[in-house]
């Protein structure tokens, strides 16, 4: 049986592959934004970005808009990297090239 690749388990969640999906098409997306597109709670949400945080494959600005807080996130260089690398590997799992044929 040929070596089967890793899955990174960092980018390997539901919630978490979503939100790296949704902001590798951005330059940065709020918050609010990525909750709407998710359907994630809060504190769910929160969470993962969290995780996504600690992991160094996103990064966090909070600031005030007229008084009211706003959270930025932005898809890191090494967050990019590993988005990447995770779709490579999904594709050699399901036996595709790197042009995306079947092999």
């Amino acid at each position: 049986m040929p070596d089967l690749p890793e899955l990174n388990p960092v980018i390997h969640g539901r919630l978490r592959l979503a939100v790296l999906s949704l902001l590798s098409g951005v330059e940065g997306a709020e918050f609010t934004w990525l909750r709407a597109k998710t359907g994630a709670t809060d504190g769910n949400l929160g969470a993962q970005l969290a995780t996504l945080e600690g992991a160094g494959y996103v990064a966090v600005e909070k600031k005030f808009v007229l008084r009211k807080p706003q959270t930025q996130y932005r898809l890191t260089e090494g967050g990019r990297e590993a988005l990447a690398e995770y779709v490579q590997a999904l594709k050699q799992l399901l036996g595709m090239g790197n042009d995306g044929a079947a092999l």
